[in-house]
């Protein structure tokens, strides 16, 4: 995603305390009400976490439930807080930011979704956290709207891989050698010809409008097809549909889809 750097303001300490919603001006610890998003920030930088904190204080749907400066502390704060999202940053000292992810997300026990923090610089660990279960990620120099968007399509059930930018990223990690999953490749045959075509045509970073536009359906009917692929294929949302498209050879960056 494209870019604005956070400015530092009204962070609490490192040590991730969390402070009391604005908006329902209960404990934090009781977890995010209902009717708002709670958001743990995770990075080892404060100036970094009060940018983020600043920009998504302000936004009455968003609540950041707490902070973490390392993934111990964020495994922990997720126990304690439940948040509907983490964004998490990648590089940290200790439990590094894929390590805490994947113990997050290893059991499927948690309705959390990660939002990975990165840098072009850090593209192969962030392919390796959308392996293990990471929603997406965003620039650490996100611009605020696009931050605020990426959150609630996450929460959602969406995934952070539309722009182009981040398209061909992803195929470009996917696209070196590798073997294809067989007995992944085998469990494509439990979808019709029309989950099949959604499949493909996602794994290629299309939106749900455009998605629709392809298969001259609705929107409605194209959130029908995808939560059908995904449960079928026991796939936790968009970004490892798109994962699992590639390593099963379904698609590949350098042309259609392999043949079936």
């Amino acid at each position: 995603m494209s870019s604005t750097t956070p400015e530092a303001s009204g962070a609490s300490g490192a040590s991730g305390a969390p402070r009391a919603s604005r908006a329902s001006g209960s404990s934090e610890a009781s977890g995010p009400s209902t009717d708002t998003i709670g958001v743990l920030i995770v990075d080892d930088q404060a100036l970094v976490r009060a940018g983020f904190r600043m920009i998504l204080e302000i936004e009455p749907d968003l609540r950041v439930v707490g902070e973490a400066a390392d993934g111990a502390q964020a495994v922990a704060q997720v126990a304690a807080l439940r948040p509907d999202v983490v964004l998490m940053d990648v590089r940290m000292p200790g439990l590094d930011g894929i390590a805490a992810t994947k113990r997050l997300l290893a059991e499927g026990s948690t309705g959390t979704r990660v939002v990975m923090l990165t840098t072009f610089d850090m593209d192969a660990y962030v392919y390796e956290a959308l392996r293990v279960g990471a929603s997406g990620f965003l620039l650490k120099d996100v611009q605020p709207e696009l931050l605020v968007a990426g959150i609630r399509a996450v929460h959602a059930g969406d995934s952070l891989l539309a722009p182009t930018v981040t398209r061909r990223m992803i195929e470009s990690y996917l696209a070196r050698p590798r073997g294809v999953d067989g007995e992944a490749r085998d469990r494509l045959a439990s979808l019709t010809r029309r989950e099949l075509e959604t499949l493909t045509l996602l794994a290629r970073g299309l939106t749900n409008a455009e998605l629709a536009e392809q298969l001259f359906v609705s929107e409605t009917t194209v959130k029908t097809h995808v939560g059908r692929v995904l449960m079928k294929l026991g796939l936790r949302d968009r970004v490892q549909a798109v994962i699992y498209a590639y390593e099963t050879g379904l698609v590949t960056s350098a042309g259609p889809p392999a043949p079936q």
